[in-house]
């Protein structure tokens, strides 16, 4: 035992005096803080749920500890995870997260901004509603709006189950009739703009709008 102990002793005496310096010069040297935009990282999202609230994607970090340490610390290093595995629906508070920084050994963070994040989840849901075309204008006179007819005449909307519950149609952009004698045929964007749930199907519909001649009064009759 005491052999192998004694075995390179010189190198072994050199290694433990190098890591001694070492530790001094680290824990003596002048200690820094810098600012980090660092990412926030949602994982894990359980299926059929959406996150339906605003998390913020970067979180302010100031971070301190030996200069040598800090200047090789580049932003890409850096991240927060936050896991969302085996959560249900509603809202979840995620505090401490300084305590998810993947931080190098000798470094600590000072502050954090936020320093918790609301998550809420919310169920994923399809919702089948009828397309509302939007006219605009009048007609030349003489003549009047008949049939409108969009196609296809449904959409079909998918996102947080608490938004989409209170969609009951979609919008077209403006289609104006002004002026029109002949009825005509064209293709226009949808106008729905959910910010937790989109259209599904193909954004825009075509419309088709009839054009008519008001039917002209009665002529008397002579004696």
């Amino acid at each position: 035992m005491l052999t192998s102990l004694l075995e390179n002793w010189v190198l072994k005496v050199l290694s433990l005096v190098f890591a001694l310096v070492l530790w001094f010069f680290v824990m003596g040297e002048r200690k820094l803080e810098r600012g980090y935009n660092v990412p926030l990282e949602l994982k894990n999202l359980p299926e059929g749920l959406m996150v339906a609230n605003e998390v913020p994607s970067l979180v302010d970090v100031r971070i301190s500890g030996p200069r040598t340490l800090l200047v090789n610390l580049g932003p890409t290093e850096l991240s927060i995870v936050v896991d969302l595995k085996g959560l249900k629906p509603g809202v979840t508070t995620f505090r401490r997260l300084e305590e998810r920084v993947n931080l190098p050994g000798g470094l600590r963070v000072t502050r954090l901004s936020p320093s918790f994040v609301d998550v809420k989840l919310e169920r994923v849901k399809t919702r089948e509603v009828p397309v509302k075309v939007a006219l605009v204008g009048e007609p030349a006179a003489g003549y009047r709006v008949g049939r409108v007819l969009a196609t296809p005449l449904r959409v079909h909307v998918e996102g947080a189950e608490g938004e989409i519950k209170d969609v009951r149609e979609i919008g077209t952009e403006e289609v104006s009739v002004e002026g029109h004698r002949e009825g005509f045929t064209l293709v226009v964007p949808l106008t729905y703009t959910g910010k937790y749930s989109r259209i599904i199907d193909d954004p825009s519909v075509e419309i088709a709008v009839e054009i008519v001649k008001e039917p002209s009064g009665r002529r008397s009759r002579k004696q």
